[in-house]
């Protein structure tokens, strides 16, 4: 899979098989509470599986006041 991590500069790496978000989350050294999970526009939660031919965007979750 595709993966487009935001967080904050731009990068893109791809990811062999599939895997449930909390797991590839956590091999990216990326904190769940702390990113969104996208694909195809859908918000994807940590239980959803990423399938090998699928592009997800990891955005920083920002919030303020």
């Amino acid at each position: 899979m595709k993966v487009i991590i935001r967080n904050p500069k731009r990068r893109e790496i791809e990811v062999e098989g599939k895997r449930q978000v909390r797991d590839l989350l956590r091999e990216l050294n990326l904190n769940p509470e702390s990113v969104l999970v996208i694909r195809n526009g859908a918000l994807l939660t940590r239980d959803e599986m990423a399938e090998a031919g699928d592009t997800i965007e990891i955005l920083s979750a920002i919030s303020g006041g």
